[in-house]
Parts: C-alpha cells; structure tokens; sequence
C-alpha cells in the first residue's frame, strides 16, 4: 500500500503505522519473533522497514543475501558494518568460517545479540560499536520507523531522516584498523546510512587485506550525512580494489571508470543496496562495462 504514495506522505503514513503498531501489541512488548531463511528473528516492533517486511513476508533483501552468498566459502572470514538485527549476517555466518558484526544503535544491538543465541551463531563476534575515522563519542539518530536507518547526525537536516522523531544518543565509534590490529577479513559488507566514508578513512589496512567490498551506494548519504562528493568516496576505495559491479544494472567497470559509472548514478538520485569491489580479474560471466559517452 504505501509504495503507491509520495515519498514524503509515504514517510509519513511509516511512522503513523509504527505508533499504531506498537500500541496495538502494548507498551511493554520490546520485539516479535518472525521466521525468515530458516532463521529465528526477534524484530522491533516499531520497524515498519526490515521488521514489517520480515513480519510480512519472511524475507528482507532476498536478492543482496543470494549475491553475497555467491561470494563466500567455508574459509571466508566476514566483516558486517551495520549488522541490524542479523537479517543478513545470521545466514551469512552460515556460510563462512568466521562472521564479526557490529552494530552501533544500542536497541538493535540488544535484538541482534539475542538472534545470534536464537540461533546458535558461534562463529559470529558482535559489538555494540559505530565504524568511523576516530575515537568518538558519536551524535547519533536512533530512528524510530526505520531503525535500520539509524545514522550519525546528518550534516544537513532532510524530512527523510526526522520524519519518525527519532532520538538523538551517543555512541562508542572507533577507526576499524585499531579496533582490530591483528585481523584481517577477506569480505567486508558495509551498510552503515552514510558513515561510510569516515569507516573507510579509519580501515585501510583492513582494505588491502580484504578480497571483496560490497558498500551500499545512496547519493542524498553522500551529500547530507557525510557531506562529501563521490570523489572523495571513490578516492578510498580505488587504491584497494580493481574492478566495481553495480549488480542492479548488470555494469562492470574498472577502477579508472569508478568515479564516472558513481557520478552518474549520483546526479541521477540512484542507489544500489551493495555496489561490488573486488581485486578479481574479469571472468568471462562477469558483464563487460558499457560504453561510457558524455
């Protein structure tokens, strides 16, 4: 229903649902338990994003999970920026030698720790902990409607982060490359609304180390909360990986076409759940990058 509405009554109508939802289940009930990919899930009530569609549907984001599945083996060890309530990194953790996730929003935190006992993840690390370029006391927007949209505080205020009066805490936040000295991941999945570009400032050794980057893409993050141009967001990428797919419109391109194939989707407003970086050389299933005229 709300997909055939304007975006900003869209939002509006979330966040009325939201209330309405958590006073048709009660004040005092904290999540409600869902089904999904054979998992278990504790999901907030008020998330009318990943929790109603969990609640809904038993799936969320079934395409990225299938596509980052592609990309992991029994000795894969995972790094998830952004975790949620383990929507993606549960089954992830199935697949792969070791997951670490962290996940800043201290409600989210406190489901995600109790789906990973749902389910018997004892491969998997969680901290309570905000990926960034220093050591900070991070200002930080726990949304309501949305709380995987949660983000630190936006440079420029938009109705799309506010529209649910989330509140404004703290969070621990910390360069990744000195939160883990003596590790390395060979697949990163980074979804963190906007702080990715002060996450990769504060992981380059983790970077170089790492096989496969896969980083959601949203230009209105780029320009309002982190306020930086997709140059700046390319050039902490490209010294670190060869090639970027953009899986939603089947395009491959190499690191000297980066900052062209993003400057394109930002000036026309698109975003992709996880764009692909990798060091891979080019197979032969893999699309070959369109031509690019001005």
């Amino acid at each position: 229903m709300l997909r055939f509405l304007p975006q900003r009554l869209k939002l509006f109508a979330a966040a009325r649902l939201s209330a309405l939802r958590r006073f048709a289940v009660g004040r005092e009930t904290r999540a409600l338990l869902v089904e999904s990919n054979d998992c278990l899930l504790l999901v907030g009530v008020e998330d009318m994003q990943v929790g109603r569609k969990l609640s809904s549907e038993g799936v969320y984001s079934s395409g990225e999970l299938k596509r980052l599945l592609t990309l992991l083996n029994p000795q894969s060890d995972v790094l998830v920026l952004g975790g949620h309530i383990g929507a993606l990194a549960i089954p992830l953790s199935k697949a792969c030698r070791s997951l670490t996730v962290l996940e800043p929003n201290p409600e989210n935190f406190r489901l995600l720790e109790l789906n990973l006992v749902l389910n018997h993840c004892d491969n998997v690390r969680a901290l309570n902990l905000a990926a960034s370029d220093r050591q900070e006391q991070l200002r930080f927007l726990a949304s309501r409607a949305n709380s995987g949209g949660s983000k630190r505080l936006p440079l420029r205020p938009d109705y799309r982060y506010s529209y649910d009066q989330p509140d404004v805490i703290s969070v621990a936040a910390a360069p990744l490359d000195t939160v883990f000295p003596d590790s390395s991941f060979d697949v990163i999945v980074m979804d963190i609304e906007g702080s990715e570009y002060f996450a990769l400032q504060g992981m380059p050794r983790l970077l170089t180390s790492a096989r496969i980057l896969a980083i959601e893409f949203v230009p209105h993050h780029l320009a309002n909360v982190a306020g930086v141009e997709v140059s700046q967001f390319v050039d902490r990428i490209e010294p670190f990986f060869d090639r970027l797919l953009v899986p939603s419109k089947e395009v491959s391109a190499p690191k000297e076409q980066f900052c062209e194939v993003l400057g394109r989707m930002f000036d026309k407003g698109e975003t992709e759940e996880g764009l692909i970086f990798s060091k891979q050389p080019q197979s032969a299933a893999e699309p070959s990058a369109p031509a690019l005229t001005s």
